[in-house]
């Protein structure tokens, strides 16, 4: 795929990751967001529709990345390459012939179906659908209980 397309389909994502951390009040002195390590695992989900994914890092900026939703509840593995903003983390990688591109933003999140507050807002574009949700990660764990 063109770099140029990529750069494209990024550009929702990043637009929104600007704006909830905007909004937020985090950080804008232009620093390099460092909330989450580079060997922290991250997972992410949402509801209506109900999706979910894996990041586990695999090497420099590299992540195994699997994309779970109720159609294929194994899910579909592929690779991420992640790269910080100065309001949060962004991933990308092409899952078949679907560019992804993740937005992860610091903040309080709620799915709205669970007791469990989450430390960080998801979005994910899987080629022409968006999807957003909660996440948290390895280290930055959601608060409530294990399983409502």
């Amino acid at each position: 795929m063109p770099r140029c397309l990529v750069l494209y389909s990024a550009l929702p994502c990043l637009s929104l990751l600007a704006a909830c951390a905007q909004s937020d009040g985090i950080d804008s002195d232009g620093a390099i967001y460092e909330g989450v390590s580079a060997d922290a695992s991250i997972t992410l989900s949402g509801t209506e529709p109900f999706w979910g994914m894996e990041l586990t890092p695999k090497g420099e900026e590299e992540y195994n990345a699997r994309f779970t939703s109720p159609e294929d509840i194994d899910g579909s593995p592929f690779v991420a390459t992640r790269f910080a903003g100065n309001n949060g983390l962004g991933f990308s990688g092409e899952l078949g012939d679907k560019p992804v591109q993740v937005a992860l933003t610091p903040g309080d999140c709620s799915d709205g179906m669970r007791d469990r507050l989450y430390p960080f807002t998801a979005t994910v574009g899987l080629g022409e659908v968006t999807v957003t949700g909660c996440a948290y990660t390895s280290e930055a764990h959601f608060a409530g209980p294990e399983a409502p």
